[in-house]
């Protein structure tokens, strides 16, 4: 039973601002965020940083205090650039942390506003709704058949009543029956409240026993383990070949300091620490990047799913709609009258109790869109009438159910004589409490199905009087009397249309899932372009099939009509069997159970509850379907762009080590110190991360089918190709060390021009894996600006290390001629040129088959 006695205006944004900075924000200490001190830790603990200091100690040992300065000089630089990543990885984060935040609704400056739950404040009114997170410790001032399970408090998993607070009762600890206080992170079960907060962050019942509420799940992807095997072969085989270093070298040269030197430097060219580092950086950027289209992603699986994502079953209402419901059509005494958007009267006499009832039976402060719209109607064609009530009580309200969709209010009047009760819910079920007869049935049925070829969503509308004291159990055991229908327009999303031509041309099939009729149904499908047969499903046929049949049908049936959201999850299962990967939007309660089946649950942000939230992989927060699209789009490009990256690693790690090895096997000088390989470094780990991590989708990526979900990311072509550019790469640098020793060019000379010439071909590798289906030349004009960062840094750098003397002895050079200059250029790019060759063979190819 309602108490009026809530707090219509809530604080002022002033109010609140002051004391959110006096109390601090509503949220628990979380063990996520970490120092600058703390990162850099971790990154000092990184294998490649562990080798260079152990080269530079072993420099030192020697007594090459030179070689050792230069080198531990690298250690601070690839420390600084690594925590660039790091802390920019950290504050994305963050970011997503904030976002994540379960949200609040509250009324400031007599506003319904929905903030960030660590934004509430003490004194703040907020508004809990079934399936939210209750943000803080409050009392409630109003409450409507509230239940809540505190088990996460108490242990208990049997939901508590709750009822309104009597203005003097203090707060208690959580548990048992008919109290009137809410607690931080418990969850609405059942109803509706208003509360007042009274206590925040660590000095609530949450913050008392020290429990921390994880927003970011961390998991172990697909991605994750490829990664984490990938660099334990690879180490093991680093690790092995190393120690044959050493020995070798040892043997055959008897100096063994330069063996372990030569061992450390091998170490160092084979290990490929970068790949776990990029995987952490793509996955936590990607997670931003995404967030920016309004998409906001809770389990980082759900980045490298979404470009494999072959269907998206979708809820019409609030996600292919605006949700913006205006009433368009009335029905009554068998008359139909139709309103327009900027209707403002009047409103013929016979109508006037369709629309008295329908407002009656909502809500008085109404969040429903629904129900928002009969109110502003009522307030625009009722207000000088006395069909509006705003002095009568509301005693009692029977919510809808499973069993029956449909709700009631009772009202008592101002003379207090009679109860009034007015029901509305979906047609069938309002007929089913008039107890109508199968003749007005039948013409109830021709009614609705003239509204809902206007593509309206349709309720019914009853009343009845009551005159004893005790209110009955059920709705049903009250004299229902059918009033009329009333049909809302919802109009479609402008953004639509066009999301739903990238879905197909994506290779993406879209299901719409709605409780509304069939013919409503079809007609918005029409609106949106959906490719849709005239087969539609409804919740009663789909109640009736055997999952087989269920698999077979949604084969061609693109939309299911009259569906309940417990339904969903057999639709996910049933399509799932089929072997597509799936994505279901949901935003209530009942919803959870399939956004957890889905391979991607997408809970809506704006409207859903804080359970669909939790359950779901993704939450859209602005509920519009083509931000699932942009989603689908982006996790495409950064699966893209992670292949990229790994490849040009692993193509990139084969000519250092070849050159790190080869020579100490017959005995030549050897190519590469510890410095170089450094020095590569400094280009490999931007390049790698934050280069790759900002490149510009591929023209053709929302043009091709999606790719198979247990694809790798290293499969056959993508390593062969790797190994390919990695090999041609070693044979033509090696070929420019061979040609100079032959020459009887000095040892210094070689080395230069084969590091000049490996340093060409790594920035030519970096260019060409940018995109392997458009040239170069092609790609020259997208804005990448890590890219000429690091292109600018590496050429610059490498011409300081062959004219400066100083750098020049460091790297054991002699000065380059421009004719050696031109033919390291020369012999780079050719390393690269077959792959350019091979880009314009498919452009070329595909142009004919276009043409043809």
């Amino acid at each position: 039973m309602y108490q009026q006695t809530a707090d219509r205006t809530g604080l002022s944004s002033g109010e609140a601002l002051k004391r959110l900075k006096q109390d601090g924000y509503n949220e628990l200490p979380s063990s996520k965020r970490r120092s600058i001190l703390r990162i850099a830790f971790d990154v000092i603990k990184e294998p490649m940083l562990l080798l260079l200091a152990a080269c530079g100690t072993l420099y030192f040992t020697i007594g090459d205090i030179k070689e050792a300065m230069i080198l531990v000089s690298f250690v601070f630089v690839v420390i600084g650039i690594t925590l660039y990543q790091e802390r920019k990885t950290e504050r994305a984060l963050e970011a997503l942390r904030d976002l994540s935040s379960p949200r609040a609704m509250v009324i400031r400056d007599g506003k319904h506003i929905r903030i960030p739950g660590r934004e509430v404040v003490t004194g703040d009114i907020v508004i809990v709704s079934e399936g939210d997170r209750v943000p803080a410790d409050a009392v409630l001032l109003k409450t409507n058949n509230v239940t809540v399970d505190e088990s996460l408090l108490t242990g208990e998993s049997v939901p508590v009543r709750k009822s309104a607070w009597n203005g003097v009762q203090e707060m208690g600890r959580p548990g048992g029956d008919d109290l009137p206080f809410i607690y931080s992170g418990t969850l609405m079960v059942q109803g509706q409240g208003t509360a007042k907060v009274v206590k925040t962050g660590l000095n609530t019942e949450l913050g008392k026993i020290g429990k921390i509420l994880q927003v970011l799940e961390p998991e172990e992807t697909l991605l994750h383990r490829e990664t984490r095997q990938l660099v334990r072969n690879f180490t093991f085989f680093a690790v092995g070949l190393s120690a044959l270093v050493i020995i070798v070298y040892g043997i055959t040269r008897a100096n063994w300091s330069n063996g372990f030197l030569a061992g450390l430097t091998l170490a160092m060219a084979i290990l490929p620490e970068e790949f776990p580092v990029v995987l952490t950086i793509f996955l936590a950027l990607g997670a931003w990047r995404i967030s920016k289209e309004h998409v906001l992603t809770r389990r980082v699986s759900a980045i490298e799913t979404l470009g494999a994502a072959t269907v998206l079953c979708v809820d019409k209402t609030g996600t292919l709609t605006q949700n913006r419901m205006s009433v368009a059509k009335l029905y009554s005494g068998n008359a139909f009258f139709d309103l327009t958007p900027d209707y403002k009267g009047p409103l013929p006499e016979d109508f006037h109790q369709l629309l008295e009832f329908a407002i009656l039976s909502s809500q008085s402060d109404p969040r429903d869109p629904m129900e928002s719209a009969l109110k502003n109607l009522g307030n625009d064609l009722l207000s000088h009438t006395e069909h509006l009530h705003t002095d009568w009580e509301m005693e009692h309200e029977y919510p809808l159910s499973k069993e029956l969709l449909a709700m009631s209010r009772v009202w008592k009047s101002a003379d207090g004589r009679d109860y009034v009760i007015a029901a509305k819910g979906a047609p069938e079920a309002i007929a089913d409490l008039c107890h109508v007869s199968p003749e007005e049935k039948e013409h109830l049925a021709e009614t609705i199905s003239v509204m809902a070829g206007e593509g309206l969503r349709i309720l019914g509308i009853a009343k009845a009087y009551f005159s004893l004291h005790n209110l009955p159990p059920i709705q049903h055991d009250f004299d229902f009397r059918f009033i009329g229908l009333v049909g809302f327009a919802d109009p479609i999303r402008p953004s639509v249309p066009d999301a739903m031509k990238e879905c197909y041309g994506a290779g993406i099939r879209v299901i719409m899932i709605t409780g509304d009729y069939p013919l409503t149904a079809r007609s918005i499908a029409a609106q949106i372009g959906l490719q849709a047969s005239d087969e539609v499903i409804t919740g009663s046929e789909l109640d009736r099939m055997h999952d087989d049949e269920l698999g077979a049908r949604l084969r061609s049936v693109n939309i299911f009509a009259r569906v309940v959201p417990e339904q969903k999850l057999r639709i996910v299962n049933a399509l799932k069997a089929n072997g597509e990967i799936v994505a279901m939007t949901g935003d209530g309660v009942n919803d959870a159970p399939a956004l957890k089946s889905a391979h991607i649950g997408i809970a809506m942000g704006a409207r859903g509850t804080d359970v669909a939230r939790e359950a779901a992989s993704i939450v859209l927060l602005n509920d519009d379907f083509s931000s699932i699209v942009k989603s689908v789009r982006m996790g495409r490009r950064i699966y893209d762009n992670l292949k990229k990256a790994m490849a040009y690693i692993l193509a990139i790690h084969v000519p250092i080590a070849g050159i790190s090895l080869i020579p100490v096997l017959f005995g030549w000088p050897l190519i590469l110190m510890p410095v170089h390989i450094a020095f590569l470094e400094l280009i490999i780990d931007p390049s790698s991360s934050v280069v790759f991590e900002a490149e510009a989708e591929e023209t053709d990526v929302m043009k091709r089918r999606p790719r198979r979900f247990e694809e790798r990311l290293f499969n056959r072509r993508t390593f062969g190709i790797s190994l390919l550019q990695g090999a041609i790469v070693l044979a033509i640098v090696f070929a420019i060390f061979i040609v100079s020793m032959h020459l009887g060019q000095p040892e210094a000379e070689s080395r230069a021009l084969t590091f000049t010439t490996l340093i060409i071909a790594n920035l030519g590798l970096i260019l060409t894996n940018r995109s392997w289906s458009r040239t170069i030349v092609s790609t020259l004009g997208i804005k990448n600006r890590a890219l000429w960062g690091v292109v600018s840094g590496a050429i610059v750098f490498l011409a300081l290390t062959i004219y400066v003397p100083f750098l020049q002895t460091l790297f054991r050079f002699s000065t380059l001629l421009p004719l050696d200059i031109a033919i390291c250029i020369g012999a780079g790019l050719l390393s690269i040129g077959w792959f350019e060759t091979v880009k314009l063979y498919a452009q070329l190819k595909n142009k004919k088959l276009k043409e043809g």
